[in-house]
């Protein structure tokens, strides 16, 4: 059964798996880090996906002082922003940011990478930094928690229930769902996490403004 339309005032955008495929650096950079404290990495994969480093490693070894984790967390932005190799842009990415331009839709950025990693890899995809960005600098707590995508709305000017979240990961689809927002999951992870719609990528949204003076929506339309 094709996903019925969406109709929103803003969008607030996920990064890793929703606008870019960074995961062949996530897989390099989290697979040698437990190695180096003897964990299995498919696991360790599992809880990375969508969070902050710190965050992750604080479920991982919850005994562990946070200092541990935020110095380690440092060392490993440090690798993956300089690790661009096959970071690319998810299928239909340019093309989407496109047309919220064009369309003059709220949009912002809403991820767990810090500014220097967001720069980078939006750079190395070919991908425009939207103006509007919460990154890791911006919170106290990272996804799942919803602070990012309450940031977010409130950083566009609109209540929660009137943005549309794109996401692709666990704790960053319960993180919006948290912030009270309706869901659109992109990717091979998103379906099993409960979005309110599910894509296999951006290839084939629509983005329709509206012209009938209802102030500023736009309609989503996910193809077949």
């Amino acid at each position: 059964m094709p996903n019925a339309p969406l109709t929103t005032r803003a969008l607030l955008l996920d990064m890793d798996g929703t606008l870019v495929n960074s995961d062949a650096v996530v897989e390099r950079v989290w697979r040698g880090w437990a190695a180096a404290k003897g964990m299995d990495a498919d696991h360790v994969l599992k809880v990375a996906h969508g969070r902050q480093g710190h965050s992750t490693m604080a479920a991982l070894l919850p005994d562990r002082p946070t200092e541990v984790n935020l110095a380690e967390n440092r060392e490993l932005l440090a690798q993956e922003t300089a690790d661009l190799d096959g970071v690319v842009a998810i299928p239909g990415a340019a093309a989407f940011l496109a047309a919220l331009a064009a369309a003059t839709v709220p949009h912002a950025l809403v991820t767990s990478a810090d500014t220097a990693l967001a720069t980078a890899r939006m750079g190395a995809a070919g991908l425009p930094l939207p103006a509007a960005r919460i990154t890791a600098e911006c919170v106290s707590a990272s996804k799942p928690d919803p602070e990012g995508f309450l940031k977010g709305a409130a950083e566009l000017g609109y209540e929660p229930a009137d943005c549309v979240a794109f996401e692709d990961s666990g704790a960053g689809i319960a993180a919006a769902l948290a912030a009270g927002m309706r869901v659109v999951g992109v990717g091979p992870r998103a379906g099993a996490h409960g979005p309110t719609v599910a894509v296999p990528d951006l290839a084939r949204i629509r983005v329709t403004a509206s012209t009938d003076g209802t102030g500023g929506t736009v309609r989503l339309d996910f193809g077949d």
